[in-house]
């Protein structure tokens, strides 16, 4: 393994003498090392290390003198275990010469570490640190070499970029740079190939005095069970790397610099949380949570870094899994959506509550027995999300609350035999979200509509849009105060129960009126109460054998509603205060009796002043009963307060 000569010193202002390449070894000899470098010369490249065990020889160093001189190449090692050789060291400059170039580690055999990168000698203008080589399976890239540092007045090198991790450790750190100068760029993360960890990437190197700092690499790919590697984090200003797929959280940004995007859940964890922005900078987006196998509940989407956005919830796994909640916005970002659960039913995942100024994430759905996800809260001024739907027998999503200014979300809609999500409250002078329908299978109930922010309009109930006995329409929700009152939202409509109640006017707004019952058995809903100086609402026509509803009451100044029409035998609704009664049902052609009788006539209001009551008003007079069958009367309706009773019916039987 013999050396290289040594160059012979150059003439003043010349080159230096080459020094001579090192000899390769032969079994199992390393390779031989470069010559030194003659003043300013550049040196002979390491000899190839050629059996197995055999290293390959160092570079030589460069000389000195006027320029430096650049180190030779480190060697490369051709068996199975040897070490490659070293770059070269750059040579120092002279007093005003330009300092030489570090040169790139020798490759490194089948399991050998890659040489590291020769370091920039000092000098005029500092330069650029060498790579390091990649590492060979299974060992580490090595580490970048750290730049030079400048002379006076000059500028200083670059460090190297650190080598690439191939096997299951990480790559190389990048460099520092010499004063002035960048930092280097970490090296990538090795991927892995079976069932290591994927390794992490390599650190920005960090700037000097007033370089800019390198940017950290990604981590690398996760194998079939390992973990994914962590993105490098920025240096001074750099920008952080992003995460694996896996586990991999993004790098935080350096002051100045965005926080990296975290990985996606690839295996069995969810996704990496996005890295914060430095200072100026932007945070990362969450990474998505996996979507998983059989059986199993989908991730939760990674949080994002501070103004960044949250990550999506993956999917439920196919025979039930719950879908994972969307990761948390930061301000301004939005939540992420749930996700949807899949199959045998498990419950949508919730949505990601916003930022300041963002919108909630919207509820995933919920399949097969699970319920629809809850839509997220509105940041400030934002709107709530929408709750998810129901396909099974559960209930759909509540919509997320507003926020100031902002409306609810609607509710999510069940279509199977679930309620309705009720309808998300608005937020100070927003409206309340609408409730979400019942489901079509066997009647479930609509939801309730949102209560309505101050200022703003309740929302409307969810229709009963089943076949089946038992669902109820939503009741509407309760009209704001402030300004004009809103209206009370209406009362949805029953299949074959009664009609949703009405909700309630705020001060000022009018009751919402009842809901009609569309089947054949359920009573109309109630109309609303008017707020103050608000009309009542009218009642609901009830089913085709049922009772209408009766009217909502007048507010104080206001007008009962009227009573809603009977159906069929039945009687009509009474009317709220101040209102007219409904018209009670016709007898049916078959019906033994006919003798329901009109609704009764409301109560006349109240007036007066100062607290004294007044002479109570003439209400209206009843309305007249319908004629009987069978020789039985049906009755007029009672009047109210102060007013006439209705007319009996006639008989139009020819039976005495």
């Amino acid at each position: 393994m013999g050396f290289g000569g040594d160059g012979g010193t150059g003439g003043t202002g010349g080159q230096g003498g080459q020094g001579r390449n090192g000899v390769s070894g032969s079994t199992p000899t390393h390779g031989g090392q470069g010559g030194q470098g003659g003043a300013g010369g550049l040196g002979g490249d390491g000899g190839k290390g050629d059996g197995n065990g055999a290293h390959g020889g160092n570079g030589g160093q460069g000389g000195q003198g006027g320029n430096g001189g650049t180190g030779g190449n480190g060697g490369d090692n051709t068996g199975t275990s040897g070490l490659g050789g070293n770059g070269g060291q750059g040579g120092t400059g002279g007093t005003a010469g330009a300092a030489g170039t570090g040169t790139d580690g020798g490759a490194g055999g089948s399991i050998g570490t890659g040489g590291d990168g020769g370091t920039g000698g000092t000098g005029g203008k500092g330069f650029t640190g060498g790579s390091g080589a990649s590492g060979n399976s299974p060992i580490a890239g090595s580490q970048g070499g750290q730049g030079s540092q400048g002379g006076q007045g000059g500028q200083g090198g670059q460090g190297g970029a650190g080598g690439a991790g191939i096997g299951g450790i990480g790559g190389g750190q990048g460099g520092t740079g010499g004063d002035g100068g960048a930092g280097g760029n970490g090296g990538n993360g090795g991927n892995n190939t079976s069932n290591g960890k994927g390794a992490n990437g390599g650190s920005g190197g960090t700037g000097g005095g007033a370089g800019a700092a390198g940017t950290g690499t990604d981590g690398g790919n996760d194998g079939t069970v390992g973990t994914g590697g962590t993105g490098g984090n920025g240096g001074r200003g750099g920008n952080g790397g992003q995460g694996a797929n896996n586990t991999g959280a993004g790098g935080g940004g350096g002051n100045g610099g965005n926080g990296g995007k975290g990985g996606a859940g690839i295996g069995d964890v969810g996704g990496g949380t996005g890295g914060n922005g430095g200072n100026g900078g932007t945070g990362g987006v969450g990474g998505a949570g996996r979507n998983v196998p059989i059986f199993t509940d989908g991730d939760d989407g990674g949080v994002g870094g501070a103004g960044g956005l949250g990550g999506a919830g993956g999917d439920g796994g196919t025979g039930g899994g719950s879908g994972g909640n969307g990761g948390r916005g930061g301000n301004g970002g939005n939540g992420g959506n749930g996700s949807n659960a899949d199959t045998a039913g498990y419950h949508g995942g919730t949505g990601g509550a916003s930022g300041a100024g963002g919108k909630g994430g919207a509820g995933g759905i919920g399949n097969g027995t699970g319920n629809g996800g809850n839509g997220g809260n509105g940041g400030n001024s934002g709107t709530g999300g929408i709750g998810g739907d129901s396909r099974g027998a559960q209930d759909g999503g509540k919509g997320g609350g507003g926020s100031t200014g902002g409306a609810g979300g609607v509710g999510g809609e069940a279509t199977g035999s679930g309620t309705g999500g009720s309808g998300g409250t608005g937020g100070k002078g927003g409206s309340g979200g609408h409730g979400g329908h019942g489901g079509n299978v066997s009647g479930g109930a609509g939801g309730r509509g949102g209560h309505a922010g101050a200022g703003g309009q309740g929302g409307a109930g969810g229709n009963n849009s089943g076949t089946g006995d038992a669902g109820a329409g939503g009741t509407g929700g309760v009209g704001g105060t402030g300004g004009g009152g809103g209206t009370g939202g209406s009362g949805g409509s029953g299949s074959s129960n009664r009609g949703g109640l009405a909700g309630r006017g705020g001060t000022g707004g009018a009751g919402g009126a009842g809901g009609d019952a569309t089947g054949t058995s359920g009573k109309g809903g109630a109309g609303g109460g008017g707020g103050a100086g608000g009309d009542g609402g009218e009642g609901g026509t009830g089913g085709t054998l049922s009772w209408g509803g009766d009217g909502g009451n007048g507010g104080v100044g206001g007008n009962g509603g009227g009573g809603g029409d009977g159906a069929g035998t039945d009687a009509g609704g009474d009317g709220g205060t101040g209102g007219k009664g409904g018209h009670g049902g016709s007898s049916g052609p078959d019906v033994v009796v006919g003798d329901d009788i009109g609704g009764d006539g409301g109560s006349g209001g109240t007036g007066g002043t100062g607290g004294t009551s007044g002479t109570g008003v003439l209400g209206d007079a009843g309305d007249t009963g319908k004629a009987g069958f069978n020789n039985l009367y049906a009755f007029g309706g009672g009047g109210g307060d102060g007013g006439a009773g209705g007319a009996g019916g006639s008989d139009d039987s020819d039976n005495d």
